[in-house]
């Protein structure tokens, strides 16, 4: 194999398996992200329709445990900031929160009065496509509907290269693993 091991070309195949797997990132891109900020009332919703969120990706908050923390709520509690009867409750500094199914996800700040002044979050997580084919054109997204109700940040279209990308991944860990199988 002209220098090559098995156990080599097994690395790059897993190497290259790792690029596909969920993601951490930082809430507000930064952090300090996540406290009431004047200027800023509504800077993470704004942040987080710029962002593509997957299912599998990780939400991390960096904060001050005592003085603060993270309340995952419903759409009504997140629209009222009602701090009571929260879904999940996070007070430990560094939160870390997987996003295990597409469509929003509300959270708000857990300290008295802070989400009235903006310390509050919706993320929407795109729903993974399967099972579809390259067309070179991505589909069409829904009109909006003139009663519908506050629903969180809009979703940016996704593109196709998304689907590209994965397409020449898999056919390249094939021939990776047809290479280590087969030499």
């Amino acid at each position: 194999m002209a220098g090559y091991s098995k156990a080599s070309a097994l690395w790059i195949l897993f190497l290259l398996f790792g690029f596909s797997v969920a993601k951490e990132i930082l809430v507000g891109g930064k952090t300090d992200a996540w406290k009431v900020s004047a200027s800023e009332s509504d800077s993470l919703n704004q942040w987080a329709e710029k962002s593509r969120f997957q299912v599998g990706d990780y939400l991390v908050w960096k904060y001050d445990g005592g003085k603060d923390s993270v309340l995952q709520v419903s759409k009504e509690n997140y629209v009222n900031c009602s701090i009571s009867n929260p879904i999940k409750e996070y007070n430990d500094d560094t939160t870390k929160v997987q996003l295990e199914h597409p469509g929003p996800f509300y959270f708000i700040s857990g300290a008295k009065g802070h989400c009235e002044k903006g310390q509050k979050l919706v993320v929407v997580v795109l729903t993974p496509r399967r099972g579809t084919r390259f067309t070179g054109f991505a589909a069409p997204s829904p009109a909006p509907s003139a009663s519908a109700e506050f629903e969180g940040p809009a979703v940016a279209p996704t593109s196709t290269a998304n689907a590209l990308n994965g397409g020449i991944l898999m056919v390249a860990m094939g021939m990776i693993a047809m290479w280590v199988f087969f030499m």
